[in-house]
Parts: C-alpha cells; sequence; structure tokens
C-alpha cells in the first residue's frame, strides 16, 4: 500500500497484538500500544544500561511477549542480540557454553533454568534477570554473587514488566520490587480500598505499559481494565495476582487470588509458603497443598526436592518457621527427589505422595503415668499406634485445634 493512502498515526495506534497462553480459558489477543512498547523500551535501556556494546541472550521464542523485552531495547540501544536455539530440549551445558563463547554481558533467564546451569565462570555476564517462578536460595546466592540480579514482574496487559528488584544474597522470598517508570501497583482489598503494609491484596496496575485492551472482546476488557478510583478518567487493570507491601516500599509475591485457601479462618496463600520453601538454602524446588487423609483434618504439606546434595524436611520446616506466620507453616515437610509434572510442565499435585506421619515416631518410650497418659491421648488423636514421650505433636500432625 502507498504511504499515501496510510492515514497518520499516533502513540496510542497498536504496536502489536499478542495472544496469551489459554491455560484458563479461550487465548485472548492483547492489544499493546507504541506509546506502551515506547515505556518498555526506554526503561530498560536506562535501567540496564544497554549500549552499542551490549550483548544481550535471546533466550525466549518470539512468539512470547517476554522476548520483546530483549529484542526492541536491545536493538533501539544499538546492542547486538545472541540468538538462542529455539529447541525446547536446550541443554544448560549448551547455553553456558552460549553465554561464555558469545560474550553475553546480559540475559533474561528463569530461575529453573538457572539451576541446571552449570557453576562456571561467566566474566562477561553482569546483569542477570530473572523472574515468573519462586528463586531458590541456592539460584539466587550462586548468581547475584558478581554482578547485578533483577527480579521481575509483569504481565502480557501491562507491556511484560510493572515491578523490577535488585537481589541481594538475603534470607527469605526475594520482593518483586517496586513499578517501572510510569507505572502505578495498587494492592487492595474486594472494595478496591488500599490494604495496610504487610497486608495481602490483589494487584492492580496503572501506568504508560498499560494495554489498550483485548482485541474483539470489550465485555472481557471491561471486566479486567476497571476504572482506576486513584486517577479520575484512567484505567487500572487487575491481575489476579496476589501481593503484599513491605515496610521499605517493595512487593513481595504471595500468590493466585483464584489459589487461595482458606484452613481453620486464616486465608493461606500458597505462592507465598512456596516461596518461602524454595528460599530454604539447599532446596531446588518447593509446592504446598492442603491434604485431608483423615476426614475433618485438614493438614497443610510441604514437597521439597532437593538441589545438589542433600536436605532434610526437618531442617526446612524449621527454617520457615523463622519466616512465615504459624498458620502458614506446613504440618510436614517431605523431600522427594523430583517433584511430580504434568505433561505442561505443571506441578501435579495429585501426584504428590500423602505424608507418613507414623514414620516420624522416633522418641523414647513414655517413663511414667503421666507420660504414658499424654502419649496415649496423643496417639488417639493422631490416629497412630505410639507416640514417643519426647516427638513433637505438631510434626506428628497435631495442631492447636
Amino acid at each position: 500500500q502507498g504511504g499515501e493512502r496510510l492515514g497518520a498515526l499516533s502513540a496510542a495506534h497498536a504496536a502489536y497484538v499478542i495472544y496469551t497462553s489459554g491455560s484458563t480459558g479461550t487465548p485472548k489477543g492483547v492489544t499493546v500500544s507504541h506509546e506502551s512498547l515506547r515505556n518498555l523500551v526506554a526503561e530498560n535501556v536506562r535501567r540496564y544500561a544497554l549500549d552499542p556494546d551490549s550483548r544481550v541472550l535471546q533466550l525466549v521464542s518470539p512468539s512470547f511477549d517476554v522476548s520483546l523485552a530483549d529484542i526492541w531495547p536491545t536493538l533501539c540501544a544499538g546492542g547486538r542480540l545472541v540468538l538462542a536455539p529455539t529447541r525446547l530440549d536446550i541443554s544448560g551445558d549448551e547455553l553456558s557454553r552460549l553465554l561464555r563463547t558469545r560474550r553475553v554481558t546480559h540475559a533474561a533467564i528463569p530461575p529453573t533454568f538457572l539451576s541446571q546451569l552449570p557453576p562456571e565462570e561467566l566474566p562477561d555476564l553482569g546483569l542477570l534477570i530473572t523472574g515468573g517462578e519462586a528463586m531458590p536460595a541456592e539460584v539466587r546466592r550462586r548468581w547475584s554473587a558478581g554482578r547485578a540480579m533483577y527480579n521481575q514482574y509483569g504481565v502480557t496487559e501491562s507491556t511484560i514488566i510493572s515491578t523490577t528488584a535488585l537481589i541481594r544474597d538475603s534470607e527469605g522470598p526475594p520482593p518483586i520490587g517496586r513499578p517501572v517508570a510510569n507505572t502505578q501497583a495498587y494492592v487492595l482489598d474486594a472494595s478496591l480500598r488500599p490494604v495496610p503494609v504487610g497486608v495481602a491484596g490483589e494487584l492492580y496496575v496503572a501506568g504508560a505499559g498499560l494495554a489498550r485492551g483485548y482485541l474483539g472482546r470489550a465485555g472481557l476488557s471491561a471486566q479486567r481494565f476497571v476504572a482506576n478510583p486513584f486517577g479520575p478518567g484512567r484505567r487500572m487493570y487487575r491481575t489476579g495476582d496476589v501481593v503484599r507491601w513491605t515496610g521499605d516500599g517493595e512487593l513481595v509475591f504471595a500468590g493466585r487470588a483464584d489459589d487461595q485457601i482458606k484452613m481453620r479462618g486464616h486465608r493461606i496463600e500458597p505462592g507465598e509458603i512456596e516461596a518461602a520453601l524454595a528460599s530454604c538454602p539447599g532446596v531446588r524446588h518447593a509446592a504446598v497443598t492442603i491434604r485431608e487423609d483423615r476426614p475433618g483434618e485438614p493438614r497443610l504439606i510441604g514437597y521439597v526436592a532437593a538441589d545438589d546434595g542433600t536436605v532434610d524436611g526437618r531442617t526446612v520446616r524449621e527454617y520457615v518457621t523463622g519466616v512465615l506466620p504459624e498458620y502458614m507453616v506446613p504440618t510436614a515437610v517431605l523431600v522427594l527427589d523430583a517433584l511430580p509434572r504434568t505433561a505442561n510442565g505443571k506441578v501435579d499435585r495429585a501426584a504428590l505422595p500423602a505424608p507418613d506421619f507414623a514414620g516420624r515416631v522416633t522418641g523414647r518410650e513414655p517413663r511414667t503415668a503421666t507420660e504414658e497418659i499424654f502419649c496415649s491421648l496423643y496417639a488417639d488423636m493422631l490416629g497412630l499406634d505410639r507416640v514417643g514421650a519426647e516427638d513433637s505433636f505438631f510434626e506428628l500432625g497435631g495442631d492447636s485445634i
């Protein structure tokens, strides 16, 4: 088509349409404007100091919007893209060799993949970006040493990146940080009121990165892109993710709103518990579920897969006791060789094994009549043949109720 027939282009016009994975239903086409894409490019070039000497890994397929956060900022800064093989089965050794031989300076790699890379020296890799899942403590410790490492959070509907945090080697789950440039983040209750610091609420994002909406689906757009009570005439996007503010103004991811469970009067965020488990030294992957192996007795059970070496479930439980509120600490933590996975790579929660509380009875036999009575009562309450006089009531499946 001749240029004379084209209408004037503005920042509000669509730059691209990209479809979500459709994991929760029919795939949705998200329309993103030139203004939103420009904001992403400017933010990444500035924050990550991209320039003509930058060599940026392109790991993700262009069919995913995350790839655009590598492609456009790099090209606009005059840098070079280092293309990784698009095969799904690329090995850690292959990727490590690519990073080393091409002298990659910037890379965005998910935590799961980082845990598979051999611990080689990569002196040129000065900046590493990760996100999208819980980060094991070992990954954070190994990869944050000697370089800048960022944890990012974002959604397609807010042009890929909404918040980011500079990672430090500290205890506890890493935060997802603060809003990027020209972006606002609100943590709200069901009535769209801000919640206090430390209280979990649903995350809403607004600002220059907000997409125009879903292509051809005005009704769905109106449900998810809602009026912003903090900016008259503006919109905000309901992410469906649960987060909380920390005292120093950063956000911590707690899970999905539709994954929330209620147990003994407490609202529990499985994602927050899984992140705490994964932050324990020596843990590679973590999952949590509620089991009711005895009717009327729900129990919160954690599962971890060890990093190199072995991990003791009791040690992991003691660790999260210092990180989580008491009501969110799993009754037991089981250590598995690997977490069971579905065909699409997600944790197969139905295949997670039941804990063997009977096998945890290790204490000495009761020596007094009082000990005999209490051990007998506890064994009856917990459905066990016996309980040792020094066994932990809670680690055997008991609770305060």
